[in-house]
């Protein structure tokens, strides 16, 4: 076992006593044993920097398409010692038992891990999730100190309507010492107070300064997103210099293309390079985590376990090092983190489809359609009624107007497919299909025309999960994800590798979107307004009830 005490002469970022001085630091037995300051009260500039590492205030582990051993590999090489990690994904698809296999992979690496109870799943009513975790269960799951808090109460209309389920839930959280995340994207003023008097502490989804402010005035921590599809860095940011206290940085969902190019180092280098200052930056990614969730993280105070980085200097965050529990983990972009190849569990009983499965009546000669238009970066939808092409007495794609057939299929059972139409994908020939699609984690697909659609749906069942791109000719690309539909078990690196060319395959069909995996894996969320399709049908977020597609 590589050795755990050392000293190490670094300028030491105290986030604590507000100080950046030169010093070593002793590590003994994988703790901090002394902090042994010099006379200097400023930052040697010939030395680098020694600060707490960095910490993902909320993340899908999922949404990596990596199980837990191989996103941590991944992380640490820019600094992350720590997520707080909401396994929804699986719990939607194995229940108790996804959050269990989370819990045990997890443990085979040397990061820490904060797993939350999933409080909604299903997430809805209104769509086929593949299991359900009751608040017995929840209980059950709390029994275990590594279930740290209560995840995301994405049904705020029971927080407002005070509904005994829900609240049964938080009131779990609160007898066992959890907090509560919260997820109530819009809420704003009564509404807002009303959610965070009902014991809800966080929420992530803020898309306007305005919105945070509300939520902060209600005593509530707001985290600033910045994921492969959602981005609200650049609308929260300037909110730092005044409320650093109770903000935090997070993910919330993180392909591995971008894993492998950062993390939250991302975040505090863009902080900083607009004059946010450099110890309230890092109270925000480092200290006010720890705090909140209560993690056994180490924050360099004497006795802590040594979970730090090195890096160059305050301004680019170059990670020289990684230590967690005085282990170093990662050394100049490098993963010391050894895996092993972590197990399979799924439940995937989708049947094959046929063209014949997508096709749309026209009710009429000229009929409108309700469209779906996504948005780059965002996870809200907004909708259209548009005219519809008709051809043989059908609604079709029109690819020419960027119309195309949105689908989703029941994976955990036989059933017709939910079709739809969206705009914002841009394809101009084939069809992308997906089992990750949030939140139960159903079959999604976007396409040009019926037979791709059916294609790469097909291609998706096969594998038992993954994403597929068919292409104008009938070219097919597929990443599998064997572990529950989401993940996979291959290393991180390869599966990075294979996920830029299925993404870049589907851009070369021309989408303009940054991640359009990750954002059609949005289009079945139906907590988030205001138009998504589940394998259910059509679903108006905001009047929280199925609509037909064509009008």
């Amino acid at each position: 076992m590589p050795s755990s005490s050392f000293q190490l002469r670094a300028n030491v970022v105290d986030l604590l006593a507000g100080t950046i001085r030169p010093a070593t630091l002793r590590v003994a037995d994988g703790r901090i044993a002394g902090t042994d300051y010099e006379a200097a009260t400023a930052p040697d500039p010939a030395l680098p920097y020694a600060l707490p590492g960095f910490v993902d205030a909320h993340v899908h582990v999922e949404s990596s398409l990596l199980v837990p051993s191989q996103f941590a590999r991944l992380a640490v090489t820019h600094g992350t010692v720590a997520t707080v990690s909401d396994p929804h994904e699986i719990g939607n698809v194995l229940g108790v038992a996804g959050v269990e296999y989370m819990l045990a992979d997890g443990r085979t690496v040397p990061f820490k891990f904060c797993f939350g109870a999933p409080s909604c799943v299903p997430a809805t009513p209104f769509e086929t999730a593949g299991a359900t975790i009751t608040a017995a269960d929840i209980e059950q799951l709390f029994q275990n100190p590594e279930i740290g808090y209560l995840a995301e109460m994405m049904n705020w209309p029971g927080v407002l309507s005070r509904d005994a389920d829900v609240m049964e839930k938080i009131g779990l959280a609160r007898r066992y010492g959890r907090p509560v995340d919260g997820h109530a994207p819009g809420l704003r003023g009564a509404d807002a107070r009303r959610y965070a008097e009902a014991g809800i502490s966080t929420d992530h989804e803020c898309f306007t300064a305005e919105e945070a402010l509300d939520k902060l005035a209600c005593g509530m921590h707001v985290l600033i997103r910045e994921g492969s599809a959602a981005r609200n860095f650049d609308a929260l940011i300037d909110l730092l210099p005044a409320h650093y206290e109770h903000l935090m940085f997070c993910s919330d969902d993180k392909h591995p293309d971008t894993l492998v190019l950062g993390h939250i180092n991302q975040l505090v280098q863009r902080a900083v390079a607009r004059g946010q200052d450099v110890l309230k930056v890092l109270r925000v990614a480092c200290l006010n985590p720890v705090r909140h969730y209560k993690l056994n993280v180490g924050l360099l105070q004497p006795g802590d376990p040594a979970d730090f980085i090195v890096v160059d200097d305050l301004r680019d965050f170059r990670v020289r090092q990684t230590y967690i529990n005085g282990e170093l983990v990662a050394e100049n972009g490098v993963s010391r983190i050894t895996t092993r190849q972590s197990a399979v569990v799924n439940n995937f009983h989708a049947q094959p489809v046929s063209a014949a499965d997508f096709v749309v009546a026209a009710p009429s000669a000229a009929p409108t359609v309700r469209v779906i238009e996504c948005f780059d970066g965002q996870l809200i939808t907004a909708r259209h009624d548009l005219p519809a092409r008709v051809e043989a007495g059908l609604v079709v794609a029109d690819p020419t107007r960027d119309l195309l057939k949105l689908t989703v299929v029941n994976r955990y059972a036989p059933a017709p497919p939910a079709v739809a139409f969206i705009t914002g994908f841009g394809l101009q020939h084939g069809a992308l299909a997906s089992s990750v699609g949030h939140d139960s984690h159903n079959i999604t697909a976007v396409g040009c025309d019926d037979e791709s659609l059916a294609r790469a749906v097909n291609l998706v069942i096969e594998a038992g999960g993954g994403l597929a791109v068919v292409g104008a000719n009938g070219e097919e690309q597929v990443l599998p994800l064997p572990v529950a539909g989401l993940m996979s078990n291959q290393d991180g690196y390869v599966v990075a590798e294979a996920y830029a060319a299925v993404d870049a395959r589907a851009k070369a069909l021309g989408s303009p979107l940054g991640a359009p995996f990750m954002t059609l894996s949005f289009m079945a969320l139906l907590v988030i307004p205001s138009l998504k399709l589940s394998d259910k049908g059509l679903f108006d977020g905001e009047a929280f009830r199925f609509v037909d597609a064509v009008v």
